[in-house]
């Protein structure tokens, strides 16, 4: 998630993703443009068994976030809660789908997930709570290119030079780095995924709960742990995931710093209101089942998307309309998507999982120009 820099789980842990660090050479040139096939409803896998008032709903809260579907979003208002029959009749009377093509002619892509963790922590240090959720630092310098959209460079000044800010192995090793804090937590793998996924929830101490919102980024590009872990002999490729990775950290504390630095990357959080439920970086709040990230560049933020995968670790169907609320470092291309699945345990043992492959299709209002450089 890029508000929530909300993270392709699986992705991130086996690929390299983030946003970009300041480099010697300028940002990359926008990437080509997708086509779309047009489709008749009835040719969408699922499509007739698909409950459509859920996604309705999650459609309903971004929607007025993109020009292009004001008159759509205005006529979803008039649909009443709990109205299947009507939500079904909204999308089929406004829209058009067509499957995403990538610029290269693939029309499968990997489908992964994410969800929002939940912390154990404090407002202030102690034995146990150690570990501390950085705010925005005073002097990350943001440099944005208007040539090239969604482009940020970061860094910090040094004399009249800007410089690439301080790494994750500098941040850590800093007795007093200057940055707010904003709570405290016991647990450094807990924390590292916590910046993977961009957003989370904690539950301190004091019995107080709070959400942790993405914030900014220090401009380092990810390098991923899993890959890490399996080039250095320490875990087979079948056991870098999420769960696997906890396990190999709980195993060898005394190797963990060094393996987590290997991901220069480090993320900074905002505290959000506890009842707002996560952002995406659409800027409205994720719908656990139906928020979906995307690649901005091919796919606007706000358009109702249909997704055709399957259940984590199963050949099971998951055919479902979603809505495009976000967006990750890992999510790079025209045909792949991070399925949000939800809060807490339950949700990250189903995102650790998920890597499957999948089909979508961009539901367009009818007569519309399609879009273009999203």
């Amino acid at each position: 998630m890029t508000h929530m820099f909300s993270r392709a789980l699986s992705c991130l842990i086996l690929a390299g993703c983030a946003p970009l660090a300041v480099p010697p050479t300028p940002p990359p040139a926008p990437a080509q443009e997708p086509y779309y096939l047009e489709y008749s409803f009835g040719a969408l896998p699922g499509w007739e068994r698909a409950a459509l008032e859920p996604s309705l709903r999650a459609f309903l809260r971004g929607c007025h976030r993109l020009a292009a579907l004001a008159r759509a979003c205005e006529a979803a208002r008039g649909v009443a809660p709990g109205d299947e029959p009507a939500a079904r009749a909204f999308f089929e009377e406004h829209f058009t789908p067509y499957g995403v093509i990538a610029p290269e002619g693939a029309d499968v892509g990997l489908v992964t997930g994410y969800y929002e963790p939940l912390l154990e922590g404090s407002r202030s240090p102690g034995p146990l709570h150690r570990y501390p959720v950085f705010g925005v630092p005073e002097d990350l310098i943001v440099v944005d290119f208007p040539e090239f959209k969604h482009r940020r460079l970061r860094g910090r000044l040094e004399g009249r030079r800007l410089i690439p800010y301080y790494s994750r192995a500098e941040i850590s090793g800093k007795r007093e780095f200057q940055a707010p804090v904003i709570a405290w937590t016991s647990d450094p793998i807990e924390l590292f995924f916590l910046q993977i996924q961009g957003s989370g929830q904690m539950r301190l101490d004091s019995g107080e709960h709070i959400r942790l919102g993405y914030a900014d980024q220090n401009g380092h590009p990810y390098r991923s742990l899993g890959r890490f872990l399996v080039e250095r002999g320490e875990l087979a490729l079948d056991d870098a995931s999420m769960q696997g990775i906890k396990a190999w950290a709980e195993r060898n504390p005394e190797k963990l710093q060094e393996a987590l630095n290997h991901n220069a990357s480090y993320v900074f959080f905002r505290e959000l209101p506890p009842e707002d439920g996560p952002i995406g970086a659409l800027g409205v709040p994720l719908a656990a089942g139906h928020s979906l990230a995307v690649d901005r560049r091919f796919l606007p933020l706000g358009a109702p998307v249909y997704l055709a995968t399957t259940q984590p670790l199963s050949e099971e169907p998951l055919e479902r309309l979603m809505a495009a609320h976000d967006t990750g470092g890992a999510i790079r291309g025209a045909v792949r998507a991070d399925f949000f699945w939800g809060s807490g345990a339950a949700a990250g043992e189903q995102a650790g999982r998920m890597r499957q492959q999948g089909k979508l299709w961009l539901l367009w209002p009818r007569g519309a120009p399609l879009p273009r450089g999203a």
